[in-house]
């Protein structure tokens, strides 16, 4: 298996102020999976599988979505009662989602089981869970390249120590600026990141900016990307599961110590699928993207940032 990827599955009801959509697919796992998907079929990868956990409701048709993207999904318990609801609404600059209801359902008792031809995996992505449960993933993928880990800032509150422990057992991090400021307790993202790094030992730390872009630390170096100038935003949801996805799958198609040239490369690639997510609500863009408008748009932004990268 090339990525393994053990994450959320669910239905997401969102407002924004271009419209709103009513128990859309959605969930860390489902945004990461169709993304990285995309990339596996341009990288010539071979399989890509979820871990999750979904109820009786989910529908033929979401999972018809998963087939379409040739996912494995064999690692997706299917348990009796409902899947996983997230009610949220987005206002002025959309740059953080407001929380109305959550539900966890039959996500609440979810304990992965990666599936044994899944153990071995070129990536393993384990996307923004409770760091107990993130260990326990550790403890049953041994990835043959790397490992990436993404959190928030609930598990920052209420599970410090554990994420800090989880954080030290991967080798790229994957926040976003506030974390970032909320772990080291300083307000500069560079000095926060810094921080960040050397407390939980990282090789690689990444974190996302949303409308600023993004910034990572590789060892003693640093790379600082922008986002891709989207003229309308409709809905931001999924976005950083996007990004991680994308990086997840350039990782995949490398070999050896990753480079900080090939770290570069696969932001790039992370900035510009991220940027097709959140032009349409839930997953419909990742479910769609042409490799020509992709290409097209990939170009476009090398072209307006400044910088000459592989297009691999």
């Amino acid at each position: 298996m090339d990525v393994l990827i053990v994450g959320s599955l669910a239905y997401d009801s969102i407002v924004s102020p271009l419209g709103a959509v009513e128990n859309a697919l959605g969930g860390s796992a489902t945004y990461a999976g169709l993304s990285c998907a995309f990339h596996r079929n341009r990288l010539g990868l071979e399989s890509v599988g979820l871990v999750g956990v979904v109820g009786s409701d989910f529908r033929k048709q979401d999972r018809e979505i998963f087939e379409n993207a040739q996912l494995d999904t064999r690692g997706i318990e299917t348990v009796e009662g409902e899947t996983f609801r997230w009610v949220g609404s987005y206002e002025g600059s959309m740059a953080q989602a407001i929380t109305h209801e959550t539900h966890l359902n039959v996500f609440e008792h979810f304990e992965p089981k990666v599936p044994e031809h899944g153990r071995s995996p070129t990536v393993t992505f384990c996307a923004n869970l409770h760091p107990a449960i993130q260990l326990s993933v550790l403890d049953q993928s041994k990835p043959v390249r790397c490992s990436i880990l993404d959190s928030m800032n609930l598990w920052i509150d209420i599970a410090h120590e554990t994420l800090l422990e989880a954080m030290k057992r991967v080798d790229i991090v994957v926040i976003n600026d506030g974390e970032a400021s909320m772990l080291a307790g300083k307000e500069n993202v560079v000095a926060a990141a810094k921080e960040v790094q050397q407390m939980a030992s990282i090789p690689t730390l990444i974190v996302k900016r949303g409308e600023h872009g993004v910034i990572a630390l590789h060892g003693g170096d640093t790379i600082a990307l922008p986002s891709y100038p989207c003229p309308e935003v409709t809905d931001p949801t999924g976005c950083g599961d996007t990004f991680a996805g994308a990086l997840a799958a350039c990782l995949a198609s490398g070999k050896g110590e990753l480079t900080v040239e090939e770290l570069r490369s696969a932001l790039t690639h992370a900035t510009v699928t991220a940027s097709f997510t959140l032009e349409d609500f839930g997953t419909t863009n990742l479910e769609k993207i042409s490799q020509e408008a992709y290409q097209q748009r990939y170009n476009s932004f090398c072209e307006i940032s400044g910088i000459s990268v592989k297009s691999t």
